[in-house]
């Protein structure tokens, strides 16, 4: 049985991974992966009862993380529905380059912590679109804004799915992730900005680099203030989240959903004397109109087959066989960050979550920490090793050859340079 499900599971693994070339959603793919994995396995057992309790047990964990990640990305297009972000990127005026590549570079750190690493790169490449013309050079912006966004999420708990799944399941407390992995991540993006701005020709400053004169539509006083309002009340809201959640200890969907019903309702107060038409395109429902609910559905489909092999036994024979033949934990988890950049770091995240338990290594544990920043930070290695990566490669047209020539080294470099500022701040704080 347990090979059976295994087999299904690196089938299908494979197949996510071959996506593009195959042409085959990688969220059908996921789905059926997860479903036929539940399906060997209780043909497989004695009596359908205990396995029906254990789908039930995962599907509990898994529901928590749909909701609140369905609550995150609604608060976030209700925001870029009323142009909420443009309160910050209409406020970038400069045309040197390298001050607007650290500019963007350090914005997009700061709202994939507050937002997440997804929508922060989707935004900023936006803006970045606005202000560069040189096609090479918004490229390299793009790519520092990939390395921004997957560290900015890595320590916060709302900034990443895996580090939001951390969070949810209990091996990460808001506080102690945010403050032991701050710097690490930090360090993960000025390692290769740094590197980036000495590298860049002086050539490039010239006024043809960065657009003049970029029209804008006219926003009137009504507009402007609808768009200080819901922008203040999102992003207001979201940081609330881990704040109540610490204080009430709710799980963390429920102050997400909270959130969401305050900016929903905030939303409908200020549209409220607009006719129906207008009022439309403002509503929280036409934001979920436009919510990412394949990313949702691919993330069901993973976790529930990553459930099947808990709950089989085979993720602790897995890990059982990397203590044997690896044996240094701190090895194993850079190992996973590196994966993480070829496979999806969600179900690699949720295989150690199954892998090592609570009672081992307990909350706040240096593994569910070291593993936040790996798997967080590790998928900025090559362009299709994160959903910030994915997305600006549609957007910018980057190709996998040319970000591995011109990006992955950075973005390595960052990675290693993070890792080694954790293990020290660690062994500093432990000994």
């Amino acid at each position: 049985m347990i090979t059976t499900i295994t087999i299904i599971f690196v089938l299908g693994y494979l197949l996510i991974t071959l996506e593009h070339p195959i042409r085959f959603n990688k969220t059908a793919t996921a789905l059926i992966t997860g479903v036929l994995c539940w399906i060997v396995y209780v043909i497989s057992a004695t009596a359908p009862e205990p396995v029906l309790e254990h789908l039930s047990h995962h599907l509990i964990e898994i529901a928590q993380i749909l909701f609140f990640l369905l609550g995150a990305m609604t608060i976030v297009e209700l925001i870029d529905i009323h142009d909420g972000f443009t309160i910050i990127t209409d406020r970038i005026a400069t045309r040197n380059p390298k001050v607007l590549l650290w500019l963007i570079s350090g914005i997009t750190f700061i709202l994939s912590a507050l937002l997440d690493n997804l929508a922060s790169a989707i935004v900023m490449v936006s803006v970045t679109r606005k202000l560069v013309k040189n096609a090479e050079e918004r490229k390299l912006i793009a790519g520092m804004i990939i390395i921004a966004a997957n560290a900015g999420g890595a320590w916060s708990p709302i900034g990443d799915v895996t580090t939001t799944m951390l969070w949810i399941g209990g091996q990460v407390s808001t506080a102690t992730i945010s403050s032991q992995l701050f710097l690490p991540s930090l360090i993960c993006l000025l390692a290769p900005l740094l590197w980036l701005s000495v590298s860049f020709k002086p050539s490039l400053s010239t006024g043809s680099f960065i657009q003049k004169g970029v029209s804008r539509p006219y926003v009137t006083p009504v507009q402007r203030r609808d768009r200080r309002i819901v922008f203040a009340a999102g992003l207001t809201a979201i940081v609330m989240v881990p704040i109540i959640k610490t204080v009430t200890h709710l799980p963390p969907y429920m102050p997400m959903l909270l959130a969401l019903g305050m900016v929903w309702g905030i939303s409908e107060i200020i549209h409220a004397d607009k006719d129906e038409q207008d009022r439309k395109r403002y509503t929280a429902a036409y934001a979920l109109s436009k919510v990412d609910v394949p990313s949702i559905l691919f993330f069901l489909g993973i976790l529930l087959a990553v459930g099947t092999l808990e709950s089989t036994g085979a993720l602790t024979a897995v890990a059982a066989s990397l203590n044997k033949w690896i044996g240094d934990l701190d090895l194993i988890v850079l190992l996973i960050g590196v994966a993480s950049a070829i496979v999806d770091n969600v179900p690699i995240v949720a295989a150690m979550m199954g892998m090592y338990d609570l009672s081992t290594y307990p909350t706040d544990a240096k593994l569910w920490e070291f593993l936040a920043y790996t798997a967080g930070t590790g998928g900025s290695l090559l362009v299709i090793g994160s959903a910030a990566g994915v997305a600006v490669m549609g957007m910018e047209k980057l190709e996998f050859g040319w970000y591995l020539r011109r990006i992955s080294g950075l973005a390595l470099l960052g990675y290693i340079a993070g890792a080694v500022v954790y293990l020290g701040i660690y062994a500093l704080t432990h000994h």
